[in-house]
């Protein structure tokens, strides 16, 4: 797992789980083309014009966590063990953060934007990042604090239709249905079809390798018969 220094900005890999430090977690909307890689991480470091993730690991510092992880960044998709290993393994990533900052770029409280119209919430990947974490902290595109998800539990059931037990953390996922979790996922949309089947196997506890290119259907048809193996429901 690779993870920022939030002082230095430096890409530090971490191989073993027990040398792994506390961090903080960054999660936002993607943009196609806009986002900074791994590789332009190692090389350059961190561009100036990146406030995102400088702003995560501002957060971060001043909660005396040391490091922080971005999806976009912290995983070279060049090669393919690396990106199976992080999507399998990304649900837990985010639930051994210390605190996740959702970034919802497309949201002004100055201008009276609500939570409910922000793309963040109709993403595919989005969804693991809100349900994981132990912490999920909102903020708006000037990184104005919005409130926690336990704050704002009742309104986030509205959008996301997840129970508010869940969202507050009352209910555990696993005591929810296979259903119930599948219809979270009815709301939202990925850039690659496949994405709508491998960013949920963190939520139904599964593992299979991806296979970029299998299309949608095959992706989903795979997540099911790993589900049905694992689950009694």
């Amino acid at each position: 797992m690779w993870l920022i220094d939030t002082a230095t900005f430096h890409l530090t890999e971490f191989t073993l789980d027990a040398q792994r430090p506390k961090y903080a977690i960054l999660s936002h909307r993607w943009i196609e083309g806009e986002e900074v890689t791994f590789q332009e991480m190692r090389s350059n470091g961190l561009p100036p014009d990146r406030s995102e993730i400088s702003q995560c690991c501002k957060l971060a510092r001043a909660e005396g966590i040391a490091y922080a992880w971005v999806d976009t960044c912290c995983i070279d998709k060049t090669s393919s063990a690396e990106l199976t290993e992080a999507i399998n393994s990304m649900y837990h990533w985010y639930a051994d953060s210390e605190i996740c900052y959702a970034y919802l770029a497309d949201v002004h409280v100055q201008e009276s934007s609500t939570l409910t119209k922000s793309s963040w919430f109709t993403r595919g990947w989005t969804l693991q990042e809100l349900i994981a974490p132990e912490q999920v902290l909102f903020y708006d595109h000037g990184w104005t604090p919005l409130g926690s998800r336990s704050d704002l539990s009742w309104e986030l059931s509205y959008i996301t239709g997840i129970a508010e037990a869940v969202l507050a953390q009352q209910k555990a996922v696993n005591f929810c249905s296979i259903a119930e979790r599948m219809s979270w996922a009815s709301r939202r949309t990925t850039t690659r079809k496949e994405d709508m089947a491998y960013g949920l196997l963190g939520l139904f506890q599964v593992n299979m390798p991806m296979l970029y290119g299998e299309g949608g259907e095959r992706a989903f048809l795979r997540l099911q018969e790993e589900i049905i193996k694992s689950s009694d429901d």
